[in-house]
């Protein structure tokens, strides 16, 4: 009787978690096929999974801003690859720090890390800090150097996991054998931390990739440094504007519908989309290892 009870409530978690796994899978379904609907049916009838007409123009309308784009793609990668390992790193050297007991000044140290976690500075006095004092306007720091500063939530997870997930009989041998507290970071915790490694670094590789606000406040629109997120943004932007003057001037409605805003928006969403989709099975595996094996104390 106990095993057909668990038995019936194993069925009913499968049920619930494949019913949210299509949730999150039908928009992106739904924005693949919409980018590849023609404007004219998007319009006339809305979205749809059947849609009766297939059209490339969308991935047309940008692949001819492909060396824009392309441009885009390179800064992307650069600021993502940079910025999520320093930042990735930042987060787990004071996050060993923190988890040292006997460090002096520890509670202070915490206390200024869980107060940025509470509190921000505003947005007025970030602009003027980045752009007059450290003078990161129209320069690539100005993508990498802002997210850096928000990692206490990343901190605190190293240090969690530092404290739980490490043998401290292990970090007793090396002391005894000698090791500097450096050395044992590097030869013995780094090894074992892959799994929380994986963890921080995706959300912080996805924070810098979809990333287009500091483009926005850091850069000049005719910047050769805006990442491929800013760039899209930016060619949305230009499309409505089109529009909007076309809304004023004879044969607007004809001059408004050879303009791709419906499926262009799909097709920006789905370029800017599929290289995160593709790397994230092969992380999978270690981000699910890294979110439950803190779980278990030693």
């Amino acid at each position: 009787m106990k095993f057909g009870r668990y038995k019936k409530w194993e069925i009913s978690g499968h049920i619930v978690f494949s019913i949210l796994a299509l949730l999150a899978i039908i928009p992106f379904l739904l924005m693949l096929i919409s980018s590849f609907t023609d404007e004219h049916t998007v319009v006339r009838n809305g979205y749809s999974f059947f849609p009766e007409k297939f059209s490339l123009a969308a991935y047309q309308y940008v692949f001819d801003q492909w060396q824009t784009i392309g441009k885009g793609y390179m800064v992307t990668v650069i600021v993502t690859t940079v910025g999520t390992f320093i930042g990735t790193s930042i987060s787990a050297l004071l996050g060993w720090t923190l988890s040292r007991k006997n460090l002096p000044g520890r509670s202070m140290l915490l206390f200024l890390v869980t107060f940025t976690m509470m509190f921000h500075g505003g947005l007025t006095a970030q602009y003027i800090i980045y752009t007059q004092i450290f003078e990161l306007k129209n320069t690539i720091f100005g993508l990498i150097l802002p997210n850096l500063l928000l990692n206490g939530y990343f901190v605190m997870t190293f240090r969690n996991y530092f404290e739980t997930s490490i043998p401290g009989t292990l970090l007793e041998a090396a002391k005894i054998d000698g090791a500097s507290e450096v050395k044992t970071f590097f030869k013995i915790v780094l090894p074992l931390s892959g799994p929380i490694i994986v963890t921080i670094a995706l959300p912080l590789a996805l924070l810098y990739w979809n990333d287009w606000t500091n483009g926005l406040y850091y850069l000049s629109h005719d910047s050769n440094l805006q990442s491929i997120q800013t760039i899209l943004n930016n060619i949305n932007e230009n499309i409505k504007f089109l529009q909007n003057n076309n809304l004023g001037t004879a044969n607007s409605d004809a001059s408004s519908a050879e303009l791709p805003s419906t499926t262009i928006r799909m097709a920006m969403a789905v370029v800017g989309v599929v290289p995160i989709i593709c790397a994230f099975p092969f992380l999978q595996k270690w981000l699910v290892k890294g979110m439950t094996e803190g779980a278990v104390k030693e």
